[in-house]
């Protein structure tokens, strides 16, 4: 009879295995500007078209559906006297909820008729943005082949960004510098979240930002709002999530890039407060014992987290404290590395050792203060630190002065110090916003942006002299201790419906630095224009003035020149961009469309060098050293002109794909008043992505994906050899300056994703095939001790990078 019991219990147990498993899918939903909830909305799931489910918002805007199948729904929000909202691609896993936070915006009235409209996912949720912007989610970050879970990464496959190298995330927006683009989280800008970060560039090899614990966010290329201030090329507006306020979640991940943890769930139930703590440790010891090739010999190490506390308020308002931090470091010994070894990350005639840390931490304030009213405010404060020593290697060398070369390393006579620096940038950061809208015409918002910079930095360097092979006398290029100074930029922009279809927005911003008295920018336009036309048309229309103070770290560069004084920028002002962008766009079918946008940017009042020269901060922001420029003026030009098509088939019918191309040119002109290419003048890119879904008995998922990117190369000019040997490192000729062009670079990448779901358990197991193919794209140029002195880097090869995760 024991024996019966066991086995009924076991096939109970057996058939509960079979069974479809499902998951709870609940939200909130709130009106776009007033954030104030929402009632009665109705929430349809609408994969079974004959017998759709749903539920309706409760007085809070709350909805939830519960035992909803696993995979991909289609939900579709509908209330009287708003704007449909269908989002097409939400994926219901068994190891977590789908927790939704939706905005929905009310429709114009006239004549008492309702006019419907539908906004679908991808849609930037800024409500002033006309143009140039889109809303990515975690999903899609997952989703792209070669993006490993990263914003930048991931972006580059819009079009007009492409990746500046394999190396690192840097994009580049329309032809511009990396160090163009704004990272603001919370509504505050925030340092450069990658590790391994350099002053003055705005990527990294690996980001600090996990997409575990990001909400849907913005990304523009151009024409931004009044809100974004001090940026020229690109923003992205990143938003965090809460945690689950009702059920305690775990997830661990187990991958090539890190092992890492998240834990959320509820602080009080009765309160809705949450919580939601991530951590993250590299394993990128992987690479290296399994040979595969990441640009040098030194195993890169770093570790990052985040936390975020959130407390409900009474109508709708809510507190949120949150943390990010993360810390990197290498060691690139190449005294201790063969001849043959790469080193593409530093300098090939010393040993190298490197740390950055950042930290950040805030608490953000959200308030519906009416029906109509919304009042938004964050206090954040940051640190951002690069400390760096370098030892000069001695190399014994023979009677022609050529190193000797034993058991495959160079035989070292002996290291002496030639580097020591470091930097830190304090910022305590404030943004105040009021959205005051009236009916469903007009909205205007108001605020202001204010940081509090604190920089301290030291850099003590020597050079090797060969004409005496000694070392010569140490020199400070950088001395400063606690340096403060303040930015604020003002805005006010305001969206009014001319008609049911023509939408306007007009603003105003202002950028002011205290750093020096010429970095003032007292009026800043920015004007939209939208058009919706019959058969799921739209024109668009938009233009602004755009400025960018210099990285901080440039103010306090002393250069070795007595003539002009101890600052190279130290009355530098604001570099100033006008952008221009026209948009047209067709739905071509229920979830089929085609996006077209060309623009132009005049760019003015450029930092360029005072004596005549081809240097220009415009070729800035995408590499592993920083500038060290003669004295600045603001005397450069540049311009940026392209045209950039998008055909996008949105998930559905378990495949989706992307492709985008971009045609254009950009050029620059130094104090020498030469127009020339930029180092990102690549001409042209062309992405195309698709991605297939099996599903396999509603239980387990297969999802197979491919990319594939070809671009302009990069720009360079010949090396002049005489002043590379002075200075160990590759120095160009000025007068040819970016007259010669690397090959066009080409990448296909492959990514699977298998998933199984359980009841409450959902395991992934993902592999992301980088360049699948072992294409060599030209990477530099990079200085070697000996002759030809100079030689050629390539990009990463084939990288495969593998996870494991597991939702509970």
């Amino acid at each position: 009879m024991k024996n019966l019991n066991l086995l009924f219990c076991f096939f109970l147990l057996s058939l509960s295995s079979l069974a479809q498993p499902t998951q709870t899918v609940r939200g909130k939903i709130v009106d776009k500007e007033s954030k104030f909830p929402l009632v009665g909305v109705t929430a349809l799931l609408m994969n079974n078209a004959a017998q759709p489910i749903g539920a309706v918002t409760d007085m809070d805007g709350t909805f939830r559906v519960a035992n909803v199948a696993v995979g991909r729904q289609t939900l579709r929000f509908t209330l009287v006297g708003y704007k449909e909202i269908l989002l097409n691609n939400i994926v219901v896993e068994a190891g977590r909820e789908t927790v939704l936070n939706v905005e929905m915006e009310e429709a114009i009235t006239e004549l008492n008729t309702v006019v419907v409209k539908v906004k679908r996912s991808g849609e930037a949720a800024n409500e002033m943005a006309m143009v140039s912007a889109r809303q990515f989610s975690v999903e899609e970050t997952e989703r792209y082949a070669g993006s490993r879970g990263e914003p930048a990464r991931m972006a580059s496959n819009f079009a007009g960004v492409q990746g500046a190298d394999d190396s690192r995330n840097d994009i580049v927006i329309r032809g511009n510098s990396p160090s163009g683009v704004l990272w603001r989280l919370e509504g505050v800008s925030i340092p450069n979240p990658n590790h391994f970060a350099i002053s003055g560039t705005s990527g990294g090899p690996v980001s600090i930002i996990n997409n575990k614990y990001l909400a849907n966010s913005d990304f523009f290329t151009g024409a931004f709002p009044a809100e974004f201030g001090n940026t020229t090329a690109g923003v992205f507006d990143l938003k965090l999530r809460n945690g689950n306020n009702e059920k305690h979640e775990l997830s661990a991940q187990f991958g090539f890039l890190g092992t890492e943890a998240t834990a959320e769930g509820p602080l009080s139930k009765k309160s809705k407060s949450s919580y939601l703590v991530t951590g993250r440790y590299a394993n990128l010891w992987l690479f290296n014992k399994a040979g595969i090739d990441i640009g040098t010999q030194a195993v890169p190490s770093y570790a990052d987290g985040f936390a975020r506390f959130n407390f409900p308020l009474k109508n709708g308002g809510n507190v949120a404290l949150w943390g990010i931090g993360g810390t990197s470091t290498v060691d690139i010994l190449v005294s201790q590395q063969e001849v043959s070894d790469r080193n593409i990350f530093g300098q090939n005639d010393r040993d190298q050792y490197f740390t950055s840390k950042m930290a950040l931490g805030g608490i953000t304030y959200n308030q519906p203060l009416n029906k109509s009213t919304f009042f938004k405010t964050t206090l954040a404060v940051s640190n951002n630190i690069q400390d760096a020593n370098h030892d000069f290697l001695f190399f014994r060398k023979d009677s022609s002065g050529t190193p000797l070369v034993q058991n495959q390393k160079y035989v070292i006579d002996s290291l002496r110090p030639i580097l020591d620096y470091k930097f830190s940038e304090m910022k305590y950061a404030v943004a105040i916003s009021l959205n005051k809208k009236w009916g469903a015409k007009s909205t205007l918002k108001v605020g202001i942006n204010t940081d509090i910079i604190d920089f301290t930095a030291y850099d003590d360097v020597r050079n090797f002299d060969e004409s005496t092979n000694q070392l010569t006398p140490w020199r400070r290029r950088w001395g400063v201790n606690k340096q403060p100074f303040f930015q604020l930029q003002p805005y006010v922009q305001f969206k009014h419906y001319l008609t049911q279809n023509v939408a306007l927005n007009v603003g105003l911003s202002s950028f002011y630095s205290s750093i020096n008295k010429n970095s003032y920018s007292a009026i800043e336009p920015r004007a939209g224009l939208s058009w919706e036309l019959p058969h799921r048309q739209k024109i668009t229309f938009a233009t602004g003035l755009h400025s960018q103070a210099l990285p901080t770290y440039l103010y306090f560069y002393s250069p070795n020149t007595a003539l002009f004084g101890p600052n190279a920028a130290k009355n530098v002002g604001l570099m100033k961009s006008w952008h221009f962008v026209a948009g047209y766009s067709k739905m071509l079918a229920e979830n089929l469309r085609l996006l077209a946008e060309v623009y132009y940017q005049r760019l003015y009042d450029v930092p360029v060098e005072i004596q005549k020269s081809s240097f220009s901060i415009l070729n800035s922001g995408a590499g592993f050293s920083r500038f060290f420029p003669n004295p600045l003026q603001n005397t450069g030009k540049g311009r940026n002109y392209g045209v950039e098509l998008t055909l996008e088939k949105f998930f559905s019918n378990n495949y989706y794909f992307l492709v985008t191309a971009s045609i254009f040119d950009a050029k620059y002109q130094g104090s020498d008043e030469v127009w020339r290419n930029t180092d990102f003048n690549g001409k042209y890119a062309f992405n195309a992505l698709f991605s297939r879904e099996f599903t396999f008995k509603k239980r387990k998922s297969l999802n197979i994906g491919a990319k594939f990117t070809a671009t302009g190369g990069r720009w360079y000019g010949p090396a002049d050899i005489t002043a590379s040997r002075q200075s160990q490192e590759v120095i160009y000729a000025d007068a040819t300056r970016n007259s010669l062009q690397f090959s066009p670079y080409k990448r296909f990448d492959i990514k699977t994703e298998y998933k199984i779901n359980r009841n409450r358990l959902t395991h992934t197991i993902a592999v992301d095939l980088v360049n699948v193919l072992g294409i060599q794209n030209l990477l530099s140029l990079s200085y070697v001790p000996q002759a030809p002195y100079v030689k050629q880097e390539y990009q990463l090869g084939f990288l495969p990078v593998f996870f494991y995760r597991i939702n509970f």
